[in-house]
């Protein structure tokens, strides 16, 4: 990958990832378990501990537009490994809401689109529910129209009311207590 020149540095990123989310990236050395245990690292651009090492020089255009942190699947396998215990996969999330605060052209669209309906999932609704999870993804994805058009939608249907058959996919989301707390904490 070709570096562009000049580099964009911006001294004050670090600081402001930590202060906004009470995380310790000064204590990663490198040790590189992070990315030896994360199980997505074939999809990335940048492995983990180079995203916790850019963070820390400042390299904020680099990290924010990385696709990295949306390949992410916040397993915390890296959190687990983390012998100083920075929490790599909290940093990742933090990440993905500062590039969506700033507008960042997002490099994985799709991942963008399944992150925009989880979120959207939990807030309205305080839980998962699959049903809905899945019908907000392929309309913000436009995988809809896609699977609509080449015919695979049935593929999608067959597999939900399989799913559906052996009790693994409910019709009606199930309620929650604690709905408003849920939504503060997502603002």
């Amino acid at each position: 990958m070709a570096t562009e020149y000049p580099i964009k540095v911006d001294p004050n990123f670090s600081g402001t990832l930590e202060e906004s989310t009470r995380l310790n990236l000064d204590a990663c050395f490198q040790c590189r378990k992070c990315t030896n245990g994360c199980p997505v690292t074939f999809a990335m651009d940048i492995y983990p501990d180079q995203v916790i090492r850019l963070v820390l020089m400042g390299q904020k255009e680099r990290v924010l537009g990385c696709s990295t942190i949306w390949v992410c699947s916040a397993c915390e396998t890296c959190t687990t490994r983390c012998p100083n215990e920075v929490d790599i996969a909290g940093t990742m999330d933090a990440l993905k809401e500062m590039a969506l605060k700033e507008r960042v052209q997002v490099s994985q669209p799709k991942t963008h689109a399944f992150h925009r309906a989880f979120l959207g999932d939990i807030k309205k609704r305080g839980r998962m529910f699959e049903g809905g999870l899945m019908q907000s993804y392929l309309l913000k994805s436009g995988e809809l129209f896609r699977k609509l058009a080449n015919g695979t939608i049935r593929e999608d249907i067959n597999l939900g009311l399989n799913m559906f058959r052996k009790g693994r996919l409910p019709l009606l989301p199930k309620g929650i207590k604690g709905k408003k707390e849920i939504k503060e904490i997502l603002k």
